[in-house]
């Protein structure tokens, strides 16, 4: 099975379009994660320069969280579904429907997504993330035990925040839960926050631990499985995700040095 990493584009939106390329280019990642834009000229310029640079590209869909009622959300959710798609991407990585929306709203937005999914051909996997439908392990659980065609990223970070632990005292969920990831944002999160501030340090090691055991049963899965590829994003974000120091706002770390510094981890634990 082949094993590749993405740059996430969160976080370095500041740059221009050929320096962030080139940047991914040179720091050895394999692709780019983004969001990508509504106007299909910038969206094909930012494609064709990812291409010759001969990177692949995962498109993320998440602007439909600004959305806070249903009609608007599966009006954009569909718009932005549609011209991820349109990009012809690995995988689409969406932010579906909100914990507050009924299960029956967050289904039907489940099912548009795997509708443009079927229309366009390229897979959809739906992001476990604070807020959505998938914000918290007993919300998860449910969709898919109805909905066992599901397939999701990984971002595990956000329940270690939501349930206020390393999920330690729940092997149930993550054995209901993993075999449905095809991607993983690789952040570590912690019991009071998605997200340490370094990975490397001492007083992270727990966390990252617990983190590298949920990947590495991933990767069994999907190798059992006969998976070709699979996909990681290191994807620790900016401020407020990076913390600041009180008064001066100074960042306590570097979230792009950081992500660098996982794709060297993993890429030597996953390398064979």
């Amino acid at each position: 099975m082949r094993v590749q990493f993405f740059a996430a584009h969160w976080g370095n939106n500041e740059l221009a379009p050929q320096v962030f390329i080139d940047r991914v280019k040179q720091a050895g990642f394999d692709g780019i994660e983004m969001s990508l834009p509504l106007d299909a000229a910038a969206r094909e310029d930012w494609t064709g320069r990812i291409a010759a640079a001969g990177l692949g590209l995962i498109a993320a869909q998440w602007e439909t969280v600004f959305h806070p009622t249903f009609e608007p959300h599966r009006a954009a959710l569909a718009e932005l579904l549609h011209n991820a798609c349109a990009a012809r991407p690995l995988h689409v990585n969406s932010h579906t429907g909100k914990d507050y929306f009924t299960p029956a709203q967050n289904r039907e937005l489940l099912e548009l997504a795997a509708a443009i999914s079927r229309q366009h051909g390229v897979p959809i996997v739906h992001e476990i993330h604070r807020s959505r439908f998938s914000g918290h392990p007993m919300l998860l659980l449910p969709y898919l035990e109805r909905m066992p065609e599901l397939e999701l990223t990984a971002d595990l970070s956000h329940w270690c925040c939501a349930c206020e632990s390393l999920l330690e005292d729940q092997p149930h969920t993550l054995a209901a839960t993993l075999p449905h990831v095809r991607h993983i944002h690789a952040r570590v999160g912690h019991a009071q926050g998605p997200q340490v501030a370094d990975f490397r340090a001492p007083e992270a090691q727990a966390a990252l631990q617990a983190h590298l055991a949920w990947w590495d049963e991933v990767i069994r899965l999907r190798r059992a499985a006969g998976a070709q590829r699979m996909t990681l994003t290191p994807e620790f974000g900016p401020v407020p995700y990076t913390q600041t120091l009180p008064y001066t706002q100074k960042e306590v770390s570097n979230a792009w040095e950081l992500n660098v510094a996982m794709l060297e981890l993993l890429r030597a634990r996953y390398a064979s």
